[in-house]
């Protein structure tokens, strides 16, 4: 019996940067509380260990309480993230689990961030699966297109 198409997120964007400069974004807490929150949200992490089995936990909160419908609470989705693998400058693959008494939100989504390096900067390309059935898949990647443009910016200079 064939099972149900697994739902992929995914965004992409040239970041006008070397892979190394993107891949040390994403592997360091100041910066990675910088760029990833979306559009009409702030980051905050509470721990931070950079290496496989390692990870962080993050609490983004919404600017605007009344834009939209937090995980966690109200206003927060909290999120704790195992890093699966680092290949520095290439690849990193993390596995996020949300906080949330909300079973829609239950179930650890895995992301994969895809650095290529070419001429006019690095390729950064980012696939969610395994997405909680209570996220939206439209506003997810939308969401994601905004933190790629937030990495863009953070690195661009």
């Amino acid at each position: 019996m064939a099972g149900t198409p697994r739902r992929v997120d995914r965004a992409i964007r040239t970041v006008r940067a070397s892979a190394a400069a993107v891949y040390t974004a994403m592997t360091d807490p100041d910066a990675l509380a910088a760029w990833l929150p979306p559009e009409g949200m702030t980051g905050r992490i509470d721990r931070f260990d950079a290496r496989p089995g390692g990870g962080y936990r993050m609490v983004l909160t919404y600017l605007d309480p009344g834009a939209g419908r937090g995980k966690t609470s109200r206003t927060e989705d909290v999120t704790e993230v195992v890093f699966a693998e680092l290949l520095s400058g290439k690849r990193v693959v993390q596995r996020i689990g949300f906080a949330s008494p909300d079973p829609g939100f239950a179930g650890t989504m895995t992301m994969t961030w895809t650095l290529t390096e070419g001429p006019e900067g690095t390729l950064v390309a980012v696939e969610a699966t395994d997405v909680p059935r209570g996220i939206d898949q439209a506003v997810h990647e939308q969401a994601l297109a905004s933190s790629l443009a937030n990495l863009a910016a953070h690195v661009e200079g």
